[in-house]
């Protein structure tokens, strides 16, 4: 692989290049609070738009008496326009790990590996690739008890407690979720996603403003201040 030199502005935080995921997050806010634009995004029409084109696994009747959320690239589609994505990411406790697994076995899923967080890889019947993801965060408990529904009625992670996995993570996609599906909550809902990040992790606080910012800019409508 070609080695590649550390740009300036990435040197400036981490000489070694080796961004954390807070200080990745903040050179790309930094990146788009300089680009952002009224009016820059998809159009409104789009941006409403809540769809389950993509037919993932049905795992409601398999898991039906365990708590468990899709989480990830899917579970956005009930916050924003459905994206693509390549896997199914399904979140459970820790301690129900096991108890999923051997469902998901007995139902024709195949062990493929296991992760390199706490989890499993598995494939589908059909060959679709689902990673389940055993969680012990401490605001795990009140998420799974009370989901969101998807497009398709699959339970989703409800929207505060997406962005709190999405900001722990903080790729470039992720940062790009957060604004988009902030950008587009309603006022209430954002109340919520802050009360959350308030409560687990409130040295996020000042980036989350920054993206609903830059989530709200792309929505402006220019014409409105003509």
């Amino acid at each position: 692989m070609t080695h590649l030199e550390v740009p300036a502005i990435i040197a400036e935080i981490a000489p070694d290049g080796n961004l954390t995921p807070r200080q990745r997050r903040r050179l790309l806010i930094q990146m788009a609070l300089r680009r952002v634009r009224p009016g820059t995004g998809s159009g409104r029409e789009l941006m409403r738009r809540r769809t389950a084109m993509h037919p993932w696994p049905d795992l409601r009747s398999i898991l039906v008496d365990i708590d468990w959320s899709i989480v990830g690239g899917v579970a956005t589609r009930a916050y924003m326009p459905e994206r693509v994505t390549q896997d199914l990411d399904v979140l459970v406790k820790a301690d129900d790990g096991n108890r999923v697994l051997q469902r998901l076995q007995a139902a024709g899923f195949t062990l493929e590996s296991k992760l390199a967080i706490p989890g499993y890889q598995l494939r589908s019947p059909e060959g679709v690739e689902i990673d389940l993801l055993l969680g012990n965060a401490p605001w795990l408990d009140e998420a799974l008890a009370q989901p969101s529904k998807d497009p398709a009625g699959y339970p989703v992670l409800g929207l505060p407690y997406l962005v709190l996995l999405k900001l722990a993570a903080s790729r470039a996609q992720d940062v790009a979720d957060v604004s988009r599906m902030l950008g587009w909550a309603n006022d209430e809902q954002l109340d919520e996603v802050r009360a959350v990040v308030a409560r687990y992790s409130p040295q996020d606080a000042e980036d989350l403003e920054s993206l609903i910012f830059i989530g709200r800019q792309e929505r402006e409508d220019p014409r409105q201040d003509t």
